[in-house]
């Protein structure tokens, strides 16, 4: 199974400096036309010390968003075995197999990318992004955690800035959460 067309959002996470953030543009897209430019993508769970988000179907994202509270509950305190299951359900449930999105989560130790092909994917170096603008945000990112003084924040906000300027389907409506991370 292929990585689903994700028009119409950029998620990106970076942990860095002490500080995790995750960040998403707001734009909707319906083929090639705007739908919505200030759908709030991110969400807090697990009482705000999970962050999650969503690129995708908007009612197969908030689906696997739904499933993925529901694992949290089963699994306190533990992200990553949440994900996991997660993952199991959706690439051997007939239902869940067709769902077409991704999931980004992040708590104080882990960040990970969450897909419909079974992967469970924890960055090297901290930084994900999904979505269509994913790649362009990624690279700013890496660019600024290398280069500035910036906050794990700040480098969400510039870097999905920066994606909004290159990639048609995400815009410069963001919202960005964050987490001080365990040492």
């Amino acid at each position: 199974m292929a990585y689903p067309q994700l028009h119409g959002t950029t998620i990106l996470t970076v942990r860095h400096r002490g500080q995790v953030a995750l960040g998403g543009d707001g734009q909707v897209t319906l083929g090639q036309t705007v739908v919505k430019a200030d759908a709030v993508k991110i969400r807090r769970l697990a009482d705000g010390a999970v962050l999650a988000g969503f690129a995708g179907g908007s009612a197969d994202a908030l689906a696997l968003l739904e499933r993925f509270e529901g694992k949290l509950k089963d699994f306190p305190g533990n992200v990553p075995r949440a994900a996991i299951e997660l993952a199991k359900d959706w690439r051997t449930d007939k239902l869940l197999r067709r769902l077409e999105a991704m999931l980004v989560v992040a708590d104080a130790q882990h960040t990970l990318l969450v897909s419909g092909t079974g992967d469970v994917i924890q960055p090297s170096d901290g930084i994900l992004g999904i979505g269509s603008g994913g790649p362009c945000a990624v690279a700013a990112a890496r660019a600024l955690v290398a280069h500035s003084q910036l906050s794990a924040a700040q480098i969400v906000r510039e870097s999905l800035r920066i994606a909004a300027g290159l990639d048609i389907y995400t815009n410069e409506h963001l919202v960005v959460e964050e987490l001080e991370c365990k040492t």
